[in-house]
């Protein structure tokens, strides 16, 4: 069975041909200052169109996003909610949901309508689903404070979670690896987090952020790389 995995970052889109557990092809595309208009859309366009697909896993972790008590009911609010955080575009974003029971909770996200009905088109089995909630559920937790970082290309999510109950997520660009490690101390500070008690666990583009985690090593006692995303492995922790 061939499976398409689609990973739409703020900037980026990264896609798998995957057959049982095997990856068969993968390839990552960036917008850049020379990119031409539409240009992920027309990439994922070609994606689509390689072959024929029996199922396609397209995950989003785009920050446009907020985070819920599973359960919660009030569907019609979601946009509203997720303003809050981010500035949305009610006519071109699909507003969706998607539920992490493990830990009790739920994401309100949108989706780019442009992206959501391309990939719709070819009438085959499809799953969404917001990075915060696939990444919540790889993560093994123990009873202490932890803090779970997952890195992309210029860009990152991360987890705090104390005791098993999810203290704080957030899903933000990186400009500069200096400003990110002075927002996860600031951040450690307000959650009471103490850098010696807490346990950092990194995932993702460890290899191209290499300065952010060395830099981090500095400050915290307990720090462990828990998966590299190498060409063909650990695709949003599969």
């Amino acid at each position: 069975m061939d499976k398409l995995n689609l990973l739409f970052t703020k900037d980026g889109l990264i896609s798998q041909i995957a057959k049982n557990q095997s990856v068969l092809e993968e390839e990552s595309c960036f917008v850049t200052e020379e990119s031409p208009e539409n240009f992920l859309e027309e990439k994922l366009a070609e994606i689509l169109i390689k072959q024929r697909f029996n199922e396609i896993s397209a995950v989003s972790a785009i920050n446009h996003f907020t985070l819920m008590p599973e359960g919660f009911s009030e569907h019609e609010s979601g946009f509203d909610l997720i303003s809050y955080n981010s500035e949305i575009d009610r006519e071109n974003e699909e507003l969706m949901l998607a539920v992490n029971k493990k830990f009790g909770i739920q994401f309100y996200y949108t989706f780019p309508k442009k992206f959501y009905e391309k990939i719709k088109e070819p009438a085959i089995p499809v799953r969404f689903n917001f990075s915060g909630e696939k990444f919540l559920s790889k993560i093994h937790h123990k009873n202490g404070k932890e803090i779970h970082i997952n890195l992309y290309h210029n860009q990152c999510e991360f987890f705090a979670i104390d005791q098993k109950k999810i203290i704080l997520y957030n899903n933000l660009d990186i400009s500069s690896e200096v400003d990110f490690l002075y927002f996860i101390m600031f951040t450690l500070n307000k959650i009471d987090f103490k850098i010696g008690e807490t346990h950092f666990f990194v995932y993702g583009e460890t290899t191209d952020n290499e300065t952010f985690i060395s830099e981090l090593g500095k400050f915290v006692r307990h720090l462990k790389i828990n998966f590299d995303n190498l060409p063909k492995k650990n695709f949003i922790l599969r």
